[in-house]
């Protein structure tokens, strides 16, 4: 069975006892672009899954179903960038750059979001154009997104002043946004998922890339409730002090109702085993439903696994954060 999570609930990252968050400022006011509203789904659907492997164990598990905000802006992805263009709008940016790799959803909701609201993009993209360009980055460059592309050893040095500073005289004093979009204005917008959960719940999983999504959302649980994280990549270990610094950078403290498992990883990110695949078609055949296998998959396949080795006991509530 997988190692033991990398950080355990009921103490604090550094090892002290919990602290109790301080509230999140509200985010300014975002409009969409005239003729182009959106139709957003919020608060996002909750579902009960019946699965019989958990509820022979007494589990019962919930689905959120961010998947479901906006074919454009699902999930967490809306959750992070929601706050960061207010922000973007409220400083008078009229431009966002940002960062990812030739498949990065974060890139194509970036251009996705410019489009609606009215923002230039700007999207730099890890290593060598691929050509023709993949579905992915072929949909950002349709909502309009100028793309560029760094070497990997460049790449490495993106948030530098050289590169940085490079990339704003070549398209401006753009609004800049992290990889993944995980900054402190992301927690914030992701704090607001539990407490769109009314049905009682004892833990939450979510998926676990850049460290925004958990961050936020275990910064918006009540007290009793934790949080788990399922990393996506290998070698996972950094994401718990990451995780903690988001949150220290949005209210000033990290709390301790969350850890990180990084057992579940499938070869690292991108990548899967057939333990994986067998999982989502079995998943697939029982609920009609196709997991994304970069993310979701590999959390359900988690918490399926630490369900069949007792770490819920009967009487648990989970909820699984689909995020698109």
């Amino acid at each position: 069975m997988p190692a033991a999570a990398s950080q355990r609930p009921g103490r604090g990252p550094g090892g002290g006892p919990e602290r109790e968050l301080a509230p999140l400022p509200p985010a300014p006011e975002l409009r969409p672009r005239p003729g182009r509203e959106l139709a957003l789904r919020l608060p996002s659907p909750v579902q009960e899954l019946a699965d019989d492997r958990l509820l022979a164990r007494g589990i019962r598990l919930l689905l959120k179903r961010d998947d479901l905000i906006h074919p454009d802006l699902p999930g967490n992805k809306w959750r992070k960038l929601g706050p960061n263009l207010a922000a973007a709008r409220a400083a008078g940016y009229g431009g966002l750059l940002t960062f990812g790799g030739a498949y990065s959803g974060h890139l194509r909701a970036v251009a996705a979001a410019g489009y609606y609201y009215g923002f230039a993009t700007v999207g730099v993209v890890r290593g060598e154009e691929p050509l023709p360009l993949n579905e992915v980055l072929a949909a950002a460059r349709g909502f309009g997104m100028q793309l560029t592309y760094l070497d990997r050893a460049a790449y490495r040095l993106k948030t530098g002043d050289r590169v940085l500073s490079r990339l704003r005289a070549q398209f401006g004093d753009c609004y800049v946004l992290p990889e993944g979009g995980s900054n402190a204005l992301a927690v914030g917008g992701c704090a607001g998922l539990p407490g769109e959960i009314s049905e009682p719940f004892d833990v939450i999983c979510c998926a676990v890339g850049t460290g925004g999504t958990l961050a936020g959302i275990a910064t918006g649980l009540a007290a009793g409730q934790q949080a788990a994280g399922f990393a996506v990549l290998k070698g996972g270990g950094f994401l718990a002090a990451e995780v903690a610094r988001l949150q220290q950078a949005a209210v000033g403290t990290a709390a301790a109702n969350w850890l990180v498992e990084t057992e579940f990883h499938h070869g690292g990110y991108a990548r899967r085993t057939p333990a994986l695949t067998n999982f989502i078609d079995d998943f697939e055949e029982r609920h009609g439903l196709r997991l994304n296998w970069v993310y979701e998959a590999k959390m359900l396949h988690g918490l399926f696994s630490l369900a069949a080795a007792g770490r819920y006991p009967p009487g648990t509530t989970v909820v699984a954060v689909l995020a698109g």
